[in-house]
This record gives C-alpha cells, structure tokens and sequence, in this order.
C-alpha cells in the first residue's frame, strides 16, 4: 500500500537533492490532520482545483475578452498549459511535480476579469490604499475569500505553494515583498518552473491566437529570426501540409524548443553553480532556472513583435479601453452605493473597508458575469 509516508520516503530517492521534499514543509498557517494517501502538495493542488475561484478561471480573459470567441484562450485554458509546461521541465529535473502543480493551478487565481487591463483600472481605483496586484490577491483569495472549511477561513494551504503563488514573476507580473515570506535570494526551483512555463505558454499561445484572430499574420512574423527559423524546418518536414497544421506545427515546434533549451541550460547551471540543496537554491543570490543566451536573444525580437503587433493593435486596445471603463463604473457605483452589492457583500461592507470589499467583488468576477452586472446596473431595459 502506498500512503503519504511512504511517497514522501521515496522522494528522497526519486528526486534530486535540490528539490523540495514534502516531508520538509513549512506547514500550514492552521495546523491540520494529513491525509493518509497524500502528500501535503498533492492535497493543496486538489483543493486549488475544487475552488470556486478556479472554476472562474474559464471566463475569465487571457488576452481577447471571453465573448470575443470561443476558440481563445481563457485564463483556465492558459492555466492548464502552464501546467503541462512546468511538469515537463520539472520531471525532467527530478523536482517535485506535485508542489509544481499545486502552485501552476494556483498562480493566476488573483486575476481580475479583462486580464491586465482590468488589473490595472484596479490598481489605479485602489492606488490610495495599496493598489492591487494579482499575486498579493491570489494570495488573499487562497487564505481569506474562500469559504470551504469549517475550521478555518481560505484553503489553508502550505508555505510553499503559498510562496509560489506571492513570488508569480515574469515580465508581466511583478512581485511584492511580501511578509513572512523571505525577500532575499531566490524561490525554490519549483516556483521557477511555473514562472518560465508560464512566459512560454504566455507568448506562444499569444502567437497562436493572435494568428486566429487575423490581428498577426505568419508573413510578417518571417521577419522574425525565430519564427523563421523553425517555420523552414516545419515547411522541410512537412512541404504538403495545410496553412492551419503549419501554424500548430510551428507553434508546437516553438514551445518544444524552449522547454528543451531550459531543461538543458538549468542542468549546466545547477552544475555550474554546484547547487546540491534547497537552502542551495534559496541563498543562491539570482534564478538558476533560466534560457540559454542564445535562446533569449532568439526569444526577445518575437517578444517585441507581439508587443507591437498583437497587444498594441487597435482591437486589443479598444477592448482593453472599453474593460477599463467598465470596471471602473462598477467600481465607483458600488462605492457610493454599496446597497447595490449582493446582501453577501454588502453585509462584509458594514464590518470592513468597503474598498477592499467592492475590490474583492470585482476582482472575482467573470468577463461575462462583470458585463451582465455592468448591463443590469446601466441598462434600463436590462432585468436587475
């Protein structure tokens, strides 16, 4: 029979020693019961899954607003690739899967709807009291808004993937120093996993959306040097090949090359650097994870071309100007008039900040459910 005490015995001696070993948690703010066929990180990815805000995660936006069409990426989709990604790179460097897991499900709960613009119509709202970052409110929904258990609020989730989730970095998301979780150093090899997977996921599945939604197009982005180096090989191997499989071959060819460029240059640096510990990883004074040089500097051109092309193109920028104004109306509505806030809301109004109440409220709304309330409370023809 295989219980927790045995999986966590054996990590010992399937995974590498600068991984993070289930047996060695931190623990858990409200000290629990473990389950016996369970490790720590396999139960915080399934409570991550059953969450409310989870499930949210399929309406809410990646980049085209959820109404926009149905083959686009949400936030659940996005979700669920950076999982894939991350579980690749992390088998491969015999981490631990289960804890990259639980923290790839969790590291986008704190999104608004309308993704970074909504985010950023937030942040300016809320600028006098703190402002708004989807890592810190990723955080505060996994330990606060929740309301699972009946013996403590949140998921009570472990310090790990807790961390994880407040120390999200990519070019798009910037942490907060966060207490009690430590500034200095790096994270464990398992948060890096999920940053680069989801840099990965993000651009690339950017790149295949933005080929859908006619806003890019395959001619132009020749001009790339790492679009057309592996759009040649694919039209190499496959000269016959419809317009629609080259595009998913060249995009499936991208996200392959890049995982196997930091499997292979995250091994030479951990040897490099003679990484043989956690605490190995953490006083290490910058990210081990990383791309190679050359990879980077491929990588950097496509980066600005969507930039440019994809999140600068008039459509998204409408649509980004438009999820602003929405927000905001709600936002200062529900302000000067909190008795419009669902009873649930309106009640913690009374008791709390009503800022951070009408915060949470938006913050946890769908695109579609944000739109269908901006309808009810503007539109005279719509039923409230």
């Amino acid at each position: 029979m295989l219980t927790r005490k045995e999986i966590e015995k054996r990590e010992y001696s399937i995974l590498a020693p600068y991984a993070t070993k289930s047996a060695e948690t931190k623990g858990r703010v409200y000290e629990e019961k473990e389950h016996a066929y369970r490790t720590v990180y396999q139960r915080d990815k399934d409570r991550v899954v059953y969450s409310t805000a989870f499930r949210r995660l399929e309406y809410k936006t990646q980049v085209f607003v959820n109404h926009e069409g149905d083959h686009y990426r949400t936030r659940l989709t996005h979700t669920l690739e950076v999982v894939q990604i991350a579980k690749t790179i992390a088998r491969a460097l015999m981490l631990n899967t289960d804890l990259v897991e639980a923290i790839a499900f969790a590291h986008d709960l704190g999104h608004t709807p309308f993704g970074h613009s909504g985010e950023d119509a937030l942040g300016e709202l809320m600028l006098d009291r703190g402002g708004f970052e989807h890592n810190s409110q990723g955080l505060r929904v996994v330990d606060v808004l929740e309301k699972i258990y009946p013996d403590f609020p949140g998921l009570n989730l472990t310090y790990e993937v807790r961390e994880g989730i407040i120390k999200h970095s990519t070019p798009f998301d910037k942490p907060r120093p966060y207490i009690p979780f430590e500034s200095k150093g790096s994270p464990p090899l398992e948060v890096q996993v999920v940053d680069i997977a989801d840099e990965i996921a993000y651009d690339n599945h950017d790149l295949d959306d933005g080929l859908a939604s006619g806003l890019l197009s395959d001619v132009e982005l020749g001009n790339t040097a790492l679009w057309k180096q592996v759009a040649s090989i694919t039209k190499k191997n496959y000269p016959r090949i419809s317009k629609k499989i080259r595009k998913s071959q060249i995009i499936r060819c991208l996200i392959d090359l890049q995982v196997t460029d930091v499997i292979k240059n995250t091994e030479k640096r951990l040897k490099k650097f003679k990484i043989a510990s956690p605490n190995g990883v953490r006083n290490f004074p910058e990210r081990i994870m990383s791309f190679s040089g050359e990879i980077s500097a491929l990588r950097r051109p496509l980066r600005e071309f969507l930039v440019k092309h994809l999140y600068s193109h008039y459509r998204v920028i409408r649509m980004s100007k438009k999820a602003a104004r929405i927000i905001r109306e709600l936002f200062c509505t529900y302000i000067k008039n909190p008795e419009q806030l669902p009873p649930s809301h309106a009640s913690r109004g009374k008791k709390s900040d009503i800022y951070t109440v009408v915060c949470d409220y938006i913050a946890g709304m769908t695109d579609r459910y944000a739109l269908d309330e901006y309808k009810k409370l503007f539109d005279p023809y719509k039923k409230v």
